[in-house]
């Protein structure tokens, strides 16, 4: 197992005020004279330099300003330092509200390396300023220093493992079991044992026929008219797992099963199922199935599988006649004899 290294940094701060007196008598001081101010912090040596009275860009317009410069004196200890500096205009009374502060960011990477020029205040705007007090005033200078702490060397923490859910086996094994069933089906002279608060769970069909106002709710027995037994038991084996175990294989009995399935799945509201159903027909549709599967997707309102089946039985005349001669057909016409009508329209404008 490897190790993982996370390297963690950290801000170092420094903040000092500086006081300017005779704001007056730096008016006419030269453009590049400043008042200095030097101290060390987090290792290196630095210096504030404070402009009273610059006239250039420095203030993004005309006339003269107190200009901020802060120039880095040592030689860094890693390729180089980067750090944030900020000043603004204090009142050491603390009556008035700080100004805005300017802020300056640089990475400085060899001594005698100088910060950018920030005009911190025009000085008619801070002559006209309750900053001004007895022709001195007070700013804050403050140094930010980001600094790279050790890298820390942490063996990685193992996820939980979860296993994947299992609910549906256990209730499959439950339906095997039949342990605390409490209704049986009688299904084409076969019997299976189920409960009915699963049922209902599932199925509002089945909710309503045990909890609803149905006669079979106090009844331990219901008999299963117009069913196989095989779609009744993928019916339950869904109810209870959420899977249907025969769609994984292949073939005409997976086919019949399908269509079977569908229509109960419609009968006990299980749009789920009905949906499975349909993509398994849609997919497999073939000269010998799509008659008998479009007639179920009129009856149990499936467009997807309807327009599917009426898509293959028109591509060409040699389907067609194929189709038209199954016995799939001859249930088509007897059960659903509008579709019927609307599939011959479409085979006519296509042929």
């Amino acid at each position: 197992m490897e190790n993982t290294c996370i390297s963690f940094t950290a801000v170092a701060r420094s903040a000092r005020m500086l006081k300017i007196d005779g704001f007056s008598l730096t008016e006419s001081m030269d453009h590049d004279d400043c008042v200095r101010s030097r101290w060390t912090f987090d290792g290196y040596e630095w210096e504030v330099r404070v402009y009273p009275a610059m006239t250039s860009s420095a203030g993004g317009g005309g006339g003269a300003y107190v200009v901020l410069e802060v120039a880095f004196l040592s030689k860094p200890r890693k390729g180089s330092v980067r750090a944030a500096i900020g000043c603004r205009l204090v009142d050491p009374r603390g009556i008035l509200k700080p100004s805005n502060e300017i802020s300056i960011s640089k990475v400085f990477s060899r001594p005698q390396e100088c910060s950018t020029k920030a005009a911190v205040v025009g000085r008619r705007a801070l002559a006209a300023s309750a900053f001004l007090r007895g022709d001195s005033f007070t700013m804050e200078c403050t140094i930010e220093v980001l600094k790279e702490l050790p890298d820390t060397v942490t063996d990685p923490v193992e996820e939980v493992p979860v296993p994947s859910s299992n609910l549906g086996r256990h209730l499959a094994l439950l339906l095997q079991s039949e342990a605390g069933a409490d209704v049986t089906f009688l299904v084409s002279g076969e019997s299976f044992a189920a409960h009915k608060s699963i049922l209902a769970a599932r199925s509002p069909v089945f909710m309503a026929q045990f909890f609803g106002d149905m006669r079979e709710k106090c009844s331990q027995s219901v008999v299963i008219e117009d069913m196989e037994a095989a779609v009744f038991k993928a019916l339950l084996h869904y109810i209870y797992t959420d899977t249907v175990a025969e769609f994984d294989e292949k073939g005409e009995e997976m086919t019949m099963l399908a269509q079977h399935l569908l229509a109960a799945a419609d009968r006990y509201g299980l749009d789920r199922l009905k949906l499975i159903c349909e993509g398994k027909l849609s997919d497999g549709i073939n000269i010998d199935t799509a008659a008998t599967s479009l007639a179920l997707a009129e009856l149990h309102n499936c467009p997807r599988l309807k327009a599917k089946c009426v898509q293959f039985i028109i591509r060409n005349r040699e389907v067609l006649d194929a189709v038209l001669a199954t016995e799939g057909y001859k249930y088509l016409a007897a059960s659903c004899p509008s579709v019927l009508a609307d599939l011959l329209k479409s085979s006519l404008r296509v042929g």
